[in-house]
């Protein structure tokens, strides 16, 4: 009898382990980049009590940029089947109004319950969406063979060291060599592609990066944290909405991607 329940117990652990495969988080990428191309909810699988919100505002999603149709120039996508969430960016530089959208999006029972999108345009940190397009482009996110991955947490511990170290210039930040930033769309790799041009400087104190949410990608070595990024924008010294993406390769940081919302153009710098 205790056996069979063992049996019973670990038959449904798998099927909870089996409950978000990539597959699955693949095809719900697809349709939302196919959605927001179209401007249209109904071509992603929605909860009916789905959370939304953009640059760290709730809103109503039927008035955000999901419902806009969108001339979608690049989109790459990370698939988390640990926490059932994907993570979008969508470089849409030829649209009439560009923008670079990273969209964050958790599931449950197959059905979107949570989207989360940082949306820039002109007036945010360093906002350029033509440099953004063409620097992304130049980059390599293939799957990493199976035996060359780094384990989750090797990956997540890059990336909370990059932002740690903001704070904290005695972090320790596994850079790897060439290592390359694009904020906005500024690329630091544009003049040395072969060094380490990510290291970023310690800002004033205090400095503390919070309200991280994650996205992990192991197949690709790919990490994105929605953070609040503070100092940045005087109007929001506790921070403002903020993401970066990462990809790490043999546990060292290969490319950054930062987007950063300003209140004012350019955070009034």
């Amino acid at each position: 009898m205790f056996y069979s329940v063992l049996l019973a117990c670990a038959g449904l652990a798998s099927q909870a382990l089996a409950a978000c495969t990539r597959e699955q988080l693949q095809e719900a990428t697809a349709a939302y980049v196919k959605a927001q191309a179209a401007g249209d909810l109904q071509l992603t699988a929605l909860a009916s009590n789905v959370t939304y919100l953009e640059n760290d505002t709730p809103m109503d999603i039927s008035k955000g940029v999901l419902s806009q149709a969108i001339t979608i120039d690049l989109n790459r996508s990370l698939h988390d089947t640990t926490e059932c969430a994907t993570f979008t960016e969508i470089s849409a530089a030829t649209n009439k109004e560009p923008y670079v959208i990273h969209t964050r999006m958790l599931f449950t029972d197959g059905k979107i319950t949570t989207i989360q999108s940082v949306v820039a345009n002109d007036g945010d940190w360093a906002f350029n969406a033509t440099g953004q397009l063409y620097w992304s482009k130049q980059e390599k996110w293939d799957p990493i063979p199976e035996a060359s991955r780094d384990a989750r947490d090797v990956i997540k511990a890059a990336g909370d060291a990059y932002l740690d170290s903001w704070g904290d210039g005695k972090v320790q930040v596994p850079y790897g060599t060439p290592c390359a930033r694009l904020e906005g769309g500024m690329y630091t790799g544009s003049g040395r592609p072969n060094a380490n041009t990510c290291v970023m400087p310690e800002f004033p104190q205090p400095f503390k990066v919070n309200n991280r949410r994650y996205v992990i990608d192991e197949e690709v070595g790919g990490l994105d944290i929605f953070n609040d990024f503070p100092f940045i924008d005087a109007d929001k010294p506790n921070g403002t909405a903020s993401s970066n993406l990462i990809r790490v390769e043999g546990g060292k940081i290969r490319y950054i991607h930062e987007v950063t919302i300003c209140s004012k153009p350019n955070c009034g710098r």
